[in-house]
């Protein structure tokens, strides 16, 4: 679109525009097919939300700015701001909006004030250049994805269809966890639940909402997903869980892309559950399945000392049972907790507390509520 000034606006009560700022005390309105483009900073402490036409910020060699006490509520608008607009409260736009040059920034420490995509507005333009540098808002019913990032890197981060129903809002942080500068607490990266290997310290998401939805986030390069994993199938999303403090598995329904620039989709979750989302890793369990190790040799090392069944501890309600090759019981525990290292417990041949010998045993888990597990495992002297 052409950048006209052309104002087509009908004016109900005072408009002050004074030399540094277009400043709205009144009730007034861009009508169907009317343009308006803002060179200067805009105050808006009046009614400006029934908007139908063109509204454009423009400066080719600095920054815009927009305040005021209330919300104005654009149709269409473009953003062609070299040095960056700058929102001081919050601006809808509830048609169409263009990125051309420049970032929204909004203020990460006041999250009431975002960039509102009303009623499932679209965009257009974004790149790592081009994005909402803060905290960006959705409310419709189809799927979305957030123009969002920090430092100069577009990170979007997408939601299913209807999560925004009640409006649904995002932010990427290019920030460690374990110091965050805009949040009350820190979110310890060694702190989380025995299902996890470990959880990134490069970046976090922030996403804010109450209906149920996949979450899928985004990595580049400068994620350093391989300090993480080798294989992507091993790469989750990982929250922040408000309750338990503490960093748990959100799973991996769907992932695409390398190493180095991909995506990653979660189960569905509750976004008001957990204070921020990134990365984390998880081989001990793939998809709700355990990983059982069938290989046990104790002899000190701290390598597969005992018998080792990955992930077990979501499971309390267990039972293991393991026979020789004679089909003899030489152990059993309700409840296993990986710490079988090879000794009898005295239902077999060998005396309870002495060693079994080497050689090939079958093992049967048990688990309340699940299809048994069996198969061999060969203790190594």
């Amino acid at each position: 679109m052409d950048k006209t000034t052309l104002l087509i606006i009908c004016l109900i009560s005072k408009i002050m525009i004074a030399q540094q700022a277009f400043h709205n005390f009144g009730d007034i309105q861009i009508h169907d097919q009317g343009k308006i483009g803002f060179h200067i900073d805009v105050i808006n402490d009046g009614d400006f939300d029934q908007n139908l036409g063109f509204a454009g910020f423009y400066n080719p060699d600095g920054d815009l700015t927009v305040t005021g006490d209330n919300r104005p509520v654009f149709h269409d608008m473009e953003i062609d701001v070299s040095d960056d607009l700058f929102l001081e409260v919050a601006v809808g736009v509830n048609n169409f909006q263009e990125f051309v040059n420049g970032r929204v920034q909004t203020p990460r420490d006041r999250r009431n004030v975002s960039l509102d995509y009303i009623n499932d507005a679209p965009y257009l333009g974004e790149n790592d250049d081009r994005y909402v540098d803060g905290y960006a808002s959705i409310n419709g019913l189809l799927d979305f994805t957030f123009p969002i990032g920090d430092d100069f890197r577009l990170r979007p981060m997408s939601i299913d269809n209807e999560a925004a129903a009640n409006t649904a809002k995002g932010a990427y942080y290019f920030e460690n966890p374990n110091t965050p500068n805009f949040f009350a607490t820190n979110f310890d990266t060694n702190n989380f639940s025995d299902v996890l290997f470990g959880v990134s310290s490069f970046e976090f998401w922030d996403l804010d909402g109450d209906i149920e939805t996949r979450v899928t986030l985004t990595w580049d390069d400068n994620s350093n997903i391989p300090t993480l994993v080798d294989n992507l199938e091993d790469l989750r999303v990982v929250g922040w869980d408000r309750n338990l403090e503490q960093w748990v598995n959100l799973g991996n329904t769907s992932f695409s892309g390398d190493l180095d620039n991909g995506e990653i989709t979660s189960q569905s979750i509750i976004p008001d559950d957990y204070v921020v989302l990134t990365f984390g890793t998880s081989n001990r369990i793939l998809d709700g399945e355990l990983q059982i190790f069938s290989a046990v040799s104790p002899n000190g090392d701290n390598f597969n000392d005992t018998f080792i069944i990955q992930g077990i501890a979501q499971f309390p309600d267990n039972e293991l049972s393991i026979f020789n090759r004679w089909g003899v019981q030489v152990y059993n525990k309700k409840g296993y907790d990986n710490s079988w290292a090879g000794i009898s417990d005295g239902r077999a041949t060998i005396a309870k507390g002495e060693e079994l010998p080497a050689g090939t045993y079958y093992y049967v888990l048990k688990i309340n509520g699940q299809k048994d597990r069996a198969g061999y495992l060969y203790i190594n002297r």
